[in-house]
């Protein structure tokens, strides 16, 4: 299947995850659910960068990729197939996050930029050929307003077909917060400061929402992910014991939201994690670990959510994979 992730290294499983969770999973003895497609890219030498994020086109057959570096483009499009098609490169300083969002009449391509000149601390839509289309937050200018709009180094965004918007901003920056925005960028709630409480964050590095209405945030330093109401922003819970050895950087769904997809950069590896039921967030369960090689560090993912695939954006090995 094109696309179909990674490196596996080596599969952990077993007894690690059966005493820390004192019973025997369901899932036990479950063949390894993603094998690398050593096909995808057909030429790899087009990252020319640090590949910071990728995002996918489930409708179109589309994969973007966001690098950073002196002297090259920003945005890489490939194909599901893995052949690259374009790039482009105006008014993205340094892209963190990126997000595809199809509706019934066109398709645009969400970047958070955390650059420090006169494009950065802003989140921007583009079209897919790159023709930028909106800007949110003072271009060049870090700040934590909502009237007007500032970020301070927006790390992710998530946006509903309804044009609902969910931005964790920063990393690393002034502000440690979750805010969902309407589809005319006002706020309709705002979770979050700086800290270690229910609630806060250090540095809230990705965002994902799911079908039954929550809202759950990679909350990287603090070593959790915490999940919310999408409609009031109330706290729903945290998982903290997946996280022992490294914080989650990055959070999807599988395509079926039978599972969560965690990248753990400094320890190279991938946790996929049993997504739960509707009104339950319950404790944190691991499914499968895929060892990645060292130096890889996995930093975001994205799922085709047609195909299943699962898209991984390394920044050591410079690499999409």
């Amino acid at each position: 299947m094109a696309g179909a992730l990674l490196a596996v290294l080596a599969l952990l499983w077993g007894s690690q995850v059966l005493k820390a969770f004192d019973y025997v999973p369901p899932w036990k003895g479950q063949q390894q659910m993603y094998k690398l497609d050593i096909g995808w890219p057909k030429i790899p030498e087009y990252f020319t960068g640090q590949t910071f994020c990728v995002a996918v086109d489930s409708l179109h057959g589309l994969v973007y990729v966001g690098q950073r570096g002196d002297n090259v483009p920003k945005v890489l499009v490939f194909s599901e197939e893995g052949y690259f098609l374009y790039s482009w490169n105006d008014t993205v300083e340094m892209p963190h996050g990126i997000f595809v969002l199809n509706t019934a009449t066109d398709s645009s391509v969400w970047i958070t930029d955390v650059g420090t000149g006169k494009y950065g601390h802003t989140v921007k839509q583009y079209s897919p050929l790159g023709k930028l289309m909106q800007i949110l937050g003072t271009p060049g200018n870090a700040g934590s307003s909502l009237i007007p709009l500032q970020f301070d180094q927006p790390a992710d965004i998530f946006v509903e077909e309804s044009g609902d918007i969910y931005v964790v901003d920063g990393d690393g920056g002034m502000n440690n917060r979750l805010l969902k925005l309407s589809n005319d960028y006002r706020e309709i709630w705002m979770a979050g400061a700086n800290g270690t409480g229910i609630g806060q964050f250090k540095i809230p590095h990705s965002v994902t929402v799911d079908p039954v209405g929550r809202v759950w945030v990679a909350d990287r330093d603090n070593k959790r992910i915490q999940v919310f109401d999408k409609v009031t922003g109330e706290w729903l819970g945290s998982w903290t014991s997946c996280f022992a050895e490294d914080g989650p950087y990055s959070v999807r769904f599988t395509a079926d939201y039978k599972y969560l997809i965690v990248s753990q950069l400094n320890i190279n590896r991938l946790a996929i994690l049993a997504a739960p039921l509707v009104g339950s967030i319950g404790d944190c369960v691991v499914i499968q670990t895929i060892q990645l090689a060292d130096e890889t560090k996995p930093h975001l993912v994205d799922v085709d959510m047609k195909s299943g695939a699962v898209y991984v954006a390394e920044i050591g090995a410079q690499q999409v994979m």
